[in-house]
C-alpha cells in the first residue's frame, strides 16, 4: 500500500567537513568513528547528495529537513559557520527537498545570536538545532538566554536534541555489563532522553517560559519521555513547588500546550504514539525519522500502521505527515 502523503521529516542527521577539520585540529578522535553503530552511519552522515535523495525517494520522504549531528565537543563560531554553509549549498542544489536548521555555537552567545540570525534571513535556514548542553551546561542558565531570544524575535523554531554527557555515563550507567551496554544506556537506549525531558522541567522551574512565552521548541523522540510523566509532573509543579516559592506565570500544561512542538524521531510504535496523541494537540506532533540512526523504511511503515490502526483521522494523519510542519516552519512541500 502507497501512503498518500508528502512526509517532511524534521531530525534529519549530517556531519560536516568542518566539523571533521575541528575535531582534527583539536587532536581529537572523529565521534562517528568511536563505535561500530556510529561507524556504521558514518558514510550516510557525509552524504547530503544523491544516494540521501534515493533513499529518500523510495520511502516518500519528500523534505528532509538537515541538522548536524551531536558533536562530542562545541563547536567554534568559524565551525558552525561552515557547517551551516555547507548545508546551505545542499539545500540550494536541491531546494526541493532540503531546508536547514542552523548549527549555533551556544558557548559564545553573540556569535549564536549573530548566526541565527545569518542563518534565518540570509541562508532562509527555518530554525536551529542544539545540542541538549553545552560542555555540560543546561540552558536554565541565563547566560544562555540572548540566543533564545534571538529565536523568540525572529519567530524561528529552536530544536532541542539529546547530546553527549561524559559526566553522567560513569555515575548512572557503568556497571556489570560491557562499556558498550554503558554506553547505549547513556545515550540513545535511555539517558539521552532522560535527560533532554528533564532539561524542559529545569527550563519551566526557572521561568525561562515566562522570559519568552512566545519561544517555539521542538522535542524528538515522540517528547523524550515527558508524555508519559506529565500529569505527574503537572499535579507536583502545581501543588508542590509554590511551597518552594517557584510559581510560573503560567503553568506547565499551559506552556506545553503553548510552547512545544513533537516529532517522532526514532520512536515507530503504535503504543508510545497513543500516549502523545492522548497528551499533544493534533498540530503539534510532526512527523521525523533520524536520519542515518533510524532508517526511511521504518518511518513509512509506521505511518501505514498508523493510519491502519483508526488511532487517526485521515485529516489528522495528513497534518503528522508534513501539515504541521510546514505551518511550524512555513515552508511547503
Amino acid at each position: 500500500m502507497a501512503f498518500p502523503y508528502p512526509i517532511i521529516a524534521l531530525e534529519e542527521h549530517f556531519w560536516a567537513e568542518a566539523a571533521i577539520e575541528f575535531y582534527t585540529a583539536k587532536s581529537k578522535q572523529d565521534p562517528y568513528k568511536t563505535t561500530a553503530l556510529l561507524r556504521r552511519c558514518r558514510d550516510e552522515l557525509l552524504d547530503v547528495g544523491e544516494s540521501r535523495l534515493k533513499l529518500m525517494q523510495e520511502s516518500g520522504v519528500t523534505v528532509q529537513v538537515l541538522s548536524h549531528a551531536a558533536s562530542f565537543l562545541a563547536l567554534d563560531a568559524g565551525t558552525c559557520q561552515k557547517v551551516n554553509d555547507e548545508a546551505a549549498k545542499a539545500a540550494a542544489r536541491n531546494p526541493k527537498h532540503f531546508a536547514g536548521f542552523a548549527t549555533i555555537p551556544m558557548q559564545d552567545q553573540k556569535a549564536a545570536c549573530d548566526e541565527l540570525r545569518r542563518c534565518v534571513t540570509e541562508l532562509k535556514f527555518v530554525g536551529a538545532l542544539i545540542d541538549n548542553t553545552c560542555e555540560g551546561r543546561f540552558y536554565d542558565d541565563p547566560l544562555f538566554w540572548p540566543f533564545f531570544e534571538t529565536a523568540q524575535e525572529l519567530d524561528v523554531p529552536v530544536y532541542l536534541h539529546p547530546s553527549y554527557n561524559e559526566q553522567t555515563k560513569p555515575l548512572l550507567y557503568d556497571g556489570n555489563y560491557p562499556d558498550a551496554i554503558a554506553q547505549t544506556l547513556s545515550m540513545h537506549a535511555w539517558g539521552w532522553h532522560v535527560e533532554n525531558g528533564g532539561h524542559i522541567l529545569r527550563l519551566f522551574a526557572s521561568g525561562f517560559f515566562d522570559r519568552f512565552p512566545r519561544l517555539k521548541l521542538i522535542l524528538g523522540h515522540m517528547g523524550e519521555m515527558l508524555p508519559y510523566q506529565l500529569d505527574r509532573i503537572i499535579r507536583i509543579t502545581e501543588h508542590q513547588w509554590p511551597m518552594a516559592g517557584v510559581k510560573p506565570e503560567r503553568g506547565l500544561k499551559r506552556v506545553w500546550d503553548e510552547n512545544i512542538w513533537i516529532t517522532t524521531s526514532g520512536m515507530f510504535a503504535l503504543a508510545p504514539m497513543a500516549t502523545l496523541l492522548k497528551q499533544c494537540k493534533p498540530d503539534r506532533i510532526m512527523m521525523s525519522i533520524d536520519y542515518p540512526f533510524a532508517r526511511h523504511e521504518w518511518g513509512l511503515q509506521f505511518l501505514k500502521d498508523l493510519q491502519q490502526s483508526g488511532m487517526v483521522s485521515e485529516s489528522t494523519l495528513e497534518d503528522i505527515a508534513y501539515r504541521n510542519a510546514e505551518r511550524l516552519l512555513k515552508i511547503k512541500v
